[in-house]
């Protein structure tokens, strides 16, 4: 039975995830930062964390709460939103609770979780955004989560040389109907969740480094 690890799951993607996993049949365990959310996830079978990313303090007890586990697969999903164009320049609150939550958590996560994820010779991701390719950007919209998603991109990219026996790949769900992406979006949760998974389960190590979109497509660029 595989061992998953959700960073973010008490909502969308990473709630997706914990129920298709543990369908699946896999061993799941998951991170909420509050009761209800972890609740949410006892309810579907998996092991509850509390771990808010966004605190330096909480995030830095996770690997005692992981002590002895091998991971097969690990996700960070944990992230925020901030909509705002380069015509408004963020306040300081607004930049550090995006970067807080979608860079300063996953670099204070890798080296307490990618040790695990190599004694399995596994698999860590995290959730990226196709708005995090520098080479094709459209417009000014979202432009600190923009920046927030590059710069996860630039610390997967770099720390995966530190952990040469995990593979290692960033993941661009697609524009899915959750409380971010929208009712209107076009893709449905559960659509880019088989995706996602289908997407981990054929990473190889030429893929380290990479931007995988959910349906499988591999960016040539950033």
């Amino acid at each position: 039975m595989p061992t998953v690890l959700v960073i973010g799951a008490s909502r969308g993607i990473g709630l997706e995830l914990v129920r298709q996993y543990r369908e699946a049949g896999a061993r799941v365990i998951a991170t909420a930062r509050d009761d209800t959310g972890l609740g949410q996830l006892r309810d579907l079978g998996a092991q509850a964390l509390r771990v808010d990313v966004a605190d330096p303090a909480s995030v830095s007890g996770f690997s005692w709460q992981l002590d002895g586990e091998k991971l097969d697969v690990a996700l960070y999903v944990a992230g925020v939103m901030d909509r705002a164009g380069a015509t408004t320049p963020p306040t300081q609150q607004a930049f550090d609770r995006v970067m807080h939550a979608n860079v300063l958590g996953l670099m204070q996560v890798i080296p307490q979780v990618l040790p695990m994820v190599e004694e399995a010779g596994g698999v860590f991701a995290a959730l990226s955004s196709g708005m995090s390719l520098i080479g094709s950007v459209p417009g000014s919209n979202a432009w600190l989560y923009r920046v927030s998603k590059a710069a996860l991109n630039m610390a997967l990219a770099s720390a995966r040389f530190d952990y040469p026996r995990a593979r290692w790949v960033v993941l661009d769900p697609g524009w899915v109907q959750t409380d971010m992406g929208g009712s209107g979006a076009p893709l449905t949760l559960e659509d880019s969740v088989a995706g996602l998974r289908a997407v981990l389960a054929s990473v190889g190590p030429e893929d380290n480094g990479r931007l995988i979109h959910h349906d499988g497509r591999r960016a040539a660029h950033w």
